[in-house]
């Protein structure tokens, strides 16, 4: 994993994950023959992380199926993009069509997994990521139809907003995308999964040189292990 922020705060005991390490660590527990979607910012570069052997059909709210990497800064065809303006590299097998039959595959239940970032998550898995109140400004765009209709919802975001604000809350501030969606959570500190059954927040990972106390100091919603807790790698 590459190291990030050194703190936001200055108080941090290790450094934080960059971007890329996120994203590279929400990809290792993509299942091989998956149908993914990739949402805009560190989702994105989940792509660029396909675990070796892992075999996943990447899927582009705009009406992309089948794709795999993107094209490096500078190159790629700008009339072929994903949702978030990236330029994904052709690949045989690869489909394109319109928004109306992308949306029918998310609606019908046929996206495996989706993978979002965020502004906020409750400690039950409610969603929040389209406005900040303050500023007014935001857009809905496709993610509360993947979040609400996805077989699994995977978040990758930086633990904590400006001020070392914790986006890991106990209820959600913000509007909310979709209500109980969420089921795994990956920062650059943690990696926490969502029991919603009964309401539970388990810690399973923390960057190296973090401890369950060190994240538990920077996450407003309490956390829970299951007795063992590993390290991102």
């Amino acid at each position: 994993m590459t190291a990030g922020n050194p703190g936001l705060n200055g108080g941090d005991p290790a450094p934080r994950l960059d971007r890329a390490g996120i994203a590279k660590r929400a990809a290792r527990d993509l299942v091989d023959g998956s149908t993914v979607n990739l949402g805009i910012g560190i989702p994105a570069l989940c792509a660029d992380f396909l675990p070796d052997g892992v075999e996943l059909l990447y899927h582009a709210e705009n009406g992309i199926l089948g794709f795999k990497e993107l094209s490096a800064p500078g190159e790629g065809d700008p009339n072929m993009m994903d949702a978030g303006g990236k330029f994904p590299k052709l690949v045989p097998g690869m489909a394109f069509f319109d928004s109306v039959e992308s949306f029918n595959l998310i609606r019908g239940g046929h996206i495996d997994v989706t993978v979002l970032g965020a502004l906020q998550v409750s400690r039950n898995g409610d969603l929040a990521n389209w406005i900040i109140p303050k500023r007014g400004i935001g857009s809905i765009g496709g993610a509360m139809d993947l979040a609400e209709n996805s077989k699994r919802v995977v978040i990758a975001m930086e633990h904590n907003a400006r001020g070392n604000i914790s986006k890991i809350v106990d209820e959600c501030t913000f509007p909310l995308t979709a209500p109980g969606c969420v089921d795994q959570i990956v920062t650059d500190i943690s990696v926490i999964e969502i029991d919603q059954e009964n309401g539970r927040l388990v810690l399973r990972e923390t960057a190296p040189g973090w401890t369950f106390d060190d994240v538990q100091a920077r996450t407003e919603a309490r956390l829970e292990t299951d007795g063992y807790v590993g390290q991102m790698v």
